[in-house]
């Protein structure tokens, strides 16, 4: 995804340390995330990723705390499963005093837990003696910040810095400052309290005496802080916690759940939707999922569009914020360096000192070659989901423009299909989900020269069409309406005499800048059933070609087939497995009444989470066959957690139970439900469409599935059709 993994520029993210190697964990809250290893520790490591990050700089780079001059002994680390906090227990090791041990190991049990709230980092340090006698205890706290931009962090090599400005040390803290090249000052202002025994340059110190079977406390609270913005008070440990936990509560209540019969299908689904709290943050048009931490903590057009998709029937609030922001970024002018034309949809848009400057072009950046298809796409769901006329009727320029620039900029070639070509120097090579430099290729491994027709994005032009014609019919734009689905038809035409590869019972991956068809077997294709493009016998022989042994790999769809020239399980996009591909596949599948491939991908996304840490879904998996009694293969800088990711079950199971919402219609349907083994019973508790709220329980039967209607208020109708 994105813009990453360009082995032959600059936005390649540098794995001379893998995640995989040794474990860490993230938090995130708003623009602010951190990423620390299991004992909470940050290390100053400038290539890596651990640290405390706000608005694209890191605040805090290291963060090491020990016990009497010793690394306290690891005993538990874990995340409480709404993502809110991080707990971490340790314990002394033994202590030798005068060449004799003095105290025993397990003595004394120090517990840190931690939290952000409103660009501050928020710790507890709590300390009880479990022995006979008084503790002499020392914890040594040392700090540093570096300002780094996060694309530094990623690998990125600047010839110029800012300045450090001179650390401020008070009775309970200190404060590092940075003046960037942008001319912000940014500031990261550490207190402790009570007040610890002595502040020096890069941290403190803590002494004090724990009676036997006593407990001290201690709180640290980081905050970021940036000179152009309105200073924030910053709460005690107690209330920031509170007031996070009522935000985090009020969020949950406004969606629907899931529960099943299976508890570790729950654990999976209980995570993934956590991690999507998680990266949901407020924009002045609504809730936007975070694309993933930590590479990606920012609004992605693409993701986000495709995160509200899969989420649409469980809280279609998250659609409705993606497309206001989206739309208040649409392009409206002309702008190479940004890959910019009117009425194209964002890909991606950054903050901190790089973005500021130029030095990367992603503070808004628009090359995404299908996010403005997308953005219709979701627009006509997000309608269809919730009857909410008013919202249309203000988007409805917004759509306008989207169309306009399929039809004048997105061919310029005259091709006849929406092709991609970037016109910023320093931009992407490849515009499709799939944007690393060697993703689309011939049959032989040339790589293909643009511009580029994708073939799942003409698929998405073609669903974008049809929904923009019920859109316009809903408006009273009925010759719109009409020409829009003639335009959808004669797409369809062009489309399967050009994209269709016989020799390979699938669609070519993309037609290259000469018309020349690449005839790669790729999951690419899956996509072309979910936008509904694929006529119904080719799209069922491409269904079974994405399910053959070249293809799944046992956890999912890979990205290409092990048969083809690029194939390489350990890639980026080459061979890889990624959640959320798998998950439109499915839904795809189910669209042509396959829903034998959509339970398939459901039971190995399934399957993989059982052995991933914390069931949490990562943005991608390597494509290695799946191996009896093993887990699959971590990739060594896939983000984890990712909003799409998170998302791919939700959008799994809705494809397996057949689930349609028509809230004009006040309708919900279960259009042929299917449940893999696993899954005895399903309930759906809560769905909403507009104030008639519903709990619905499937059973599963040899044959098919009972649907049983356990509350309804308000007017609507559930029908199960077989």
């Amino acid at each position: 995804m994105n813009d990453v993994i360009r082995l032959k520029d600059q936005y390649y993210i540098l794995a001379s340390s893998s995640l995989a190697a040794g474990r860490t964990e993230v938090l995130k809250q708003g623009e602010t995330f951190a990423v620390f290893d299991r004992y909470g520790d940050i290390h100053q490591v400038l290539s890596g990723p651990q640290g405390l990050y706000h608005e694209g700089t890191r605040f805090l780079s290291r963060f090491e705390l020990l016990m009497q001059a010793q690394r306290p002994m690891l005993l538990s680390a874990t995340v409480k499963e709404d993502n809110a906090l991080y707990t971490v227990d340790l314990t002394n090791p033994d202590l030798v005093l005068d060449g004799q041990k003095a105290i025993t190991r397990g003595t004394v049990h120090l517990c840190r837990t931690r939290f952000l709230w409103q660009g501050t980092y928020h710790e507890r340090l709590r300390v009880h003696n479990y022995g006979v006698t008084k503790f002499p205890l020392l914890l040594t706290v040392t700090l540093d910040a570096d300002f780094a931009d996060l694309f530094e962090a990623r690998g990125r090599q600047r010839e110029r810095r800012g300045r450090r400005l001179k650390t401020v040390r008070s009775r309970n803290g200190l404060i590092f400052g940075y003046v960037g090249l942008d001319e912000t000052i940014r500031r990261t202002s550490v207190r402790c309290s009570p007040t610890p025994k002595q502040v020096t340059s890069d941290g403190f110190i803590i002494e004090s005496r724990v009676p036997p079977h006593a407990d001290l406390t201690w709180e640290i609270a980081i905050s970021c802080e940036v000179a152009q913005q309105r200073s924030r008070m910053v709460l005690s440990y107690d209330r920031a916690n509170r007031e996070a936990d009522r935000m985090l509560q009020d969020a949950i209540s406004h969606n629907a759940h899931v529960y099943t019969a299976n508890e570790q299908f729950n654990h999976w689904l209980n995570r993934s939707l956590a991690d999507l709290h998680m990266l949901i943050s407020e924009t002045p048009q609504g809730l936007y999922p975070y694309a993933g931490v930590p590479w990606f903590s920012v609004p992605f057009g693409r993701d986000g569009i495709i995160t509200a998709l899969q989420m649409l029937w469980m809280n279609p609030a998250l659609a409705r914020g993606v497309l206001g922001f989206l739309a208040s970024t649409q392009a409206t002018e002309v702008r190479p360096e940004q890959d910019a034309e009117p009425g194209k949809i964002l890909h991606e848009t950054r903050q901190g000192e790089m973005a500021a400057l130029g030095e990367i072009p992603f503070g808004k950046y628009y090359g995404s070659v299908d996010a403005t298809p997308l953005f219709i796409v979701l627009a006509g769901a997000y309608y269809e989901r919730t009857g909410d006329r008013k919202f249309l009727t203000g988007l409805w320029p917004h759509i306008q423009l989207a169309l306009q620039w399929i039809d004048q900029y997105g061919d310029p070639s005259g091709m006849g299909f929406t092709t991609y070509a970037r016109r910023s120097a320093d931009g992407l090579v490849h515009q499709g989900w799939k944007d690393s430099h060697d993703a689309v290729f011939h049959a032989d491994g040339t790589a293909a020269e643009g511009p580029i027709a994708l073939c799942e994005v003409q698929a998405y032009v073609y669903r974008a069409k049809r929904a923009a014609s019920d859109l316009a019919r809903v408006l009273g734009e009925i010759d719109q309406a009409d020409r829009l689905l003639k335009e959808a038809d004669s797409l369809q035409d062009r489309f399967e005499r050009a994209f269709w590869c016989e020799q390979l019972g699938s669609y070519a991956l993309a037609l290259d800048g000469r018309g020349r068809p690449c005839c790669v077997r790729s999951s690419n294709a899956g996509h072309c059933l979910y936008g509904g493009i694929a006529g119904q016998e080719r799209g069922a022989r491409t269904a079974r070609a994405l399910l053959s042994e070249e293809l799944f790999s046992g956890w999912g769809v890979r990205t290409i087939a092990t048969s083809e020239a690029r194939y390489n399980p350990m890639s980026y996009h080459n061979g890889s497995v990624w959640p959320h591909d798998n998950a439109m596949i499915a839904a795809g599948m189910a669209s042509y009444g396959y829903k034998e491939g959509a339970v398939k991908i459901l039971t190995g996304l399934f399957d993989a989470s059982l052995f991933l840490d914390l069931h949490r879904m990562p943005e991608l998996f390597c494509g290695f066959s799946r191996r009896p009694g093993e887990s699959p293969t971590r990739y060594p800088t896939a983000c984890a957690p990712q909003a799409w990711a998170a998302g791919a079950g939700f959008q799994a199971l809705q494809a397996c139970l057949g689930l349609h919402i028509d809230a004009n219609r006040r309708l919900v349907r279960f259009i042929r439900p299917v449940l893999p083994p696993f899954l005895e019973r399903v309930e759906v508790r809560n769905l909403s469409i507009g104030a008639a709220r519903l709990d619905l329980v499937l059973d599963r039967h040899e044959e098919d599935v009972a649907l049983r209607v356990a509350r309804r208020t308000g007017e609507v109708e559930v029908l199960l059709t077989m």
